[in-house]
């Protein structure tokens, strides 16, 4: 255990994230990562929607529509996914944007994860609704595809169809985002440890552990 860190903490990780975001991806998965690294204490992630592309509609677009608007061209997004891909595999994330020929909107997925969070912790679904998208390509815009990853989590398939279906809590997700930019957050992913010390970007491994030992004890101690 680190010498910082006293046992029987629990910390309090507001991820705020897109599901659609791949530095996302990587962030979490390095903060996953850190977490792994600290197995004598506790924390709680509670993940936080945010909307890179609140105005795309809900079946999405096609990828080069989409890469048209969000990047002006397929050259400067092909850049950025070079860039993105080559990251991910020193973290073991193997991004596959060949495969993605669909970009949806992150809404329904965002409500199926704070769906799932009513159930227990929501990360074993978050990493497989971040894989879904960034290694499989699959739509997770489809109510089909999500129920069935959920399921692949270990949640119930026709309860998280029915709920998807509903349409249920979708203002809580755009309240989320609104709320995120009324905190300062203006970009994706964010991590703020204990209320109190936030991050931006998919900082290394080492950063995370550094202020998991910050955090824990502030907690702590006050």
């Amino acid at each position: 255990m680190n010498a910082l860190t006293p046992i029987h903490t629990r910390l309090a990780i507001e991820v705020v994230h897109d599901f659609v975001c791949p530095w996302c991806y990587l962030g979490v998965r390095r903060l996953l990562r850190a977490l792994a690294l600290r197995p004598d204490d506790r924390f709680e992630i509670n993940w936080r929607p945010f909307l890179l592309n609140p105005d795309i509609p809900r079946e999405g677009l096609s990828r080069p529509d989409y890469v048209q608007r969000k990047y002006g061209g397929e050259e400067r997004g092909r850049r950025l996914y070079a860039s993105v891909t080559e990251l991910g595999l020193q973290d073991g994330v193997a991004f596959r944007f060949d495969r993605m020929t669909h970009i949806p909107s992150s809404v329904d997925a965002h409500r199926l994860a704070g769906w799932a969070a009513r159930f227990g912790p929501a990360d074993a679904l978050v990493e497989a609704l971040f894989a879904a998208q960034f290694t499989q390509g699959l739509d997770i815009g489809d109510l089909d595809v999500l129920a069935g990853i959920a399921a692949a989590a270990g949640l119930d398939e026709s309860a998280a169809f029915a709920f998807l279906r509903s349409r249920e809590n979708a203002d809580i997700v755009h309240t989320e985002n609104l709320r995120a930019h009324r905190r300062g957050i203006s970009g994706v992913p964010c991590f703020v440890f204990a209320g109190r010390l936030a991050v931006s970007g998919a900082q290394e491994t080492e950063v995370f552990l550094r202020l998991l030992d910050v955090a824990t004890l502030e907690v702590a101690t006050s």
